[in-house]
């Protein structure tokens, strides 16, 4: 969490009247780390009250969260690969923004795989932007939710033996590749 994904998120949060913010941690645990964020996000004009801040438990109760969860939002410029694909596999879904690295394009590529481009922004207001539509369009929200889970059985994301297949088929041409080399030296 740095001030820029912060501000961002303040910003939802002060567009999207009774919203609130749910961060899940292990650096939540310690009472300091949370009394600093939970004063940063008073900078930003948001109300103690409208944070959830809580430590790492268990991952049982860390999934259950989701049952309480709307909507995602990814960080930035890092964002959350790896609980991007947990937060959809449990039917959240998850808006990103786009940056220029890798580590900051991870949302876009899992989301583009699963066909959900309309939760992708490249502007820190879209980002906000989306976020607004999805909170107060719940039918909307309610029928994404509802086919997550075998949206992302459907995608390439969850298709492990294609995967293993374009590996062999990438390998097979090095192969290849590497023998057409080798005999061509050795035919020298």
């Amino acid at each position: 969490m740095n001030p820029t994904v912060l501000a961002h998120w303040a910003e939802v949060l002060n567009t999207i009247a009774d919203s609130k913010l749910l961060i899940k941690t292990k650096t939540l645990s310690d009472e300091a780390t949370k009394e600093a964020l939970k004063e940063q996000f008073a900078q930003l004009g948001i109300a103690p009250e409208r944070l959830i801040l809580e430590g790492w438990d268990s991952f049982t109760n860390y999934l259950k969260r989701y049952h309480q969860t709307d909507i995602g939002l990814d960080p930035y410029p890092y964002n959350g690969g790896t609980m991007t694909c947990e937060a959809l596999w449990m039917g959240i879904p998850v808006v990103t923004l786009v940056g220029k690295t890798h580590a900051s394009r991870m949302g876009l590529s899992i989301l583009s795989t699963i066909g959900l481009s309309e939760l992708i922004a490249y502007t820190p207001e879209e980002y906000v932007d989306i976020c607004v539509k999805l909170a107060n369009d719940t039918d909307y929200l309610q029928k994404l939710r509802a086919g997550m889970r075998e949206r992302m059985q459907a995608s390439p994301l969850m298709d492990g033996a294609g995967l293993t297949h374009q590996f062999e088929m990438a390998y097979r041409k090095m192969w290849d590749k590497w023998c057409a080399i080798e005999t061509k030296f050795i035919n020298h």
